[in-house]
């Protein structure tokens, strides 16, 4: 079993289109999206639209979720001014272009998805397995990580929302790891150097049973796209053109 788990696509088209391009390479029996479709780039109708007509199991990210339900937005602590007042402008842009039936379906997504696969329960998740707003970092407290996957009855949690992709695992007894927390990355406005897009690949054995998790190939890919394209469509747009110097400082690095 081939799956591959995209999140935080945030309105970037020319991103979302390159990585269902290199997945469908893959040949990936199931998709699955954690969220934050919208919000930092201008195709957002079009990006929903996509992941509808792929019929991508989505859940529901915390922009999802201000967008649909018209949440209001209060500043984070963690973001300059600048930043503040980019991110107020692109959730109100979002808020007042994309259609009521795609509204709609953001307000119907899950928080979570369960898989199994054998002995193996994996949960995705847009943040946390508490709320699609908790940031999981790579150096999130082990003990904390290792009660939230007992509590839910998770071997595997895979989660997006930092924009930051990782894949760790959990101590488990004699030479065997217990427990796998992986961070997806971010299709559309991703936070490492190199800013591509990216997704995870897990490699799933059709026959699991008698070595659960550790028979699980977890690949962090990485996908190149048009981000010119991007760049461009966003300083076109009515989005601010904080999210296109964002970008553009990375490519003029490249």
């Amino acid at each position: 079993m081939r799956i591959a788990v995209i999140s935080d696509i945030h309105g970037n088209l020319p991103a979302l289109k390159a990585v269902l391009d290199d997945i469908d390479l893959f040949h990936a029996d199931a998709i699955y999206c954690l969220g934050d479709l919208t919000d930092g780039a201008p195709w957002n109708n079009e990006v929903v639209e996509l992941i509808r007509s792929r019929a991508i199991p989505t859940l529901m990210g915390n922009h999802d979720e201000r967008i649909a339900f018209d949440h209001p937005v209060f500043s984070l602590s963690k973001h300059s001014k600048v930043e503040q007042e980019a991110r107020l402008n692109t959730i109100n842009h979002t808020k007042s272009t994309l259609s009521i039936a795609n509204k709609e379906f953001l307000a119907g997504l899950p928080a979570t998805i369960r898989l199994s696969f054998g002995t193996v329960s994996i949960l995705l998740v847009h943040g946390s397995a508490e709320s699609n707003e908790e940031y999981i970092y790579e150096q999130h407290d082990e003990a904390a990580l290792t009660k939230m996957l007992d509590d839910q009855g998770a071997d595997l949690m895979v989660s997006g929302h930092t924009h930051l992709s990782f894949i760790r695992y959990l101590p488990g007894d004699g030479v065997f790891k217990n427990k796998l927390v992986i961070n997806a990355g971010s299709v559309g406005r991703s936070k490492e150097t190199d800013r591509k897009a990216c997704y995870l690949q897990l490699n799933i054995p059709d026959l699991l049973e008698g070595s659960g998790l550790e028979a699980v190939i977890p690949v962090i890919r990485k996908v190149s796209y048009p981000i010119g394209e991007t760049i461009e469509g966003i300083r076109n747009s009515d989005v601010p053109d904080f999210y296109a110097d964002f970008l553009e400082q990375q490519e003029q690095k490249v």
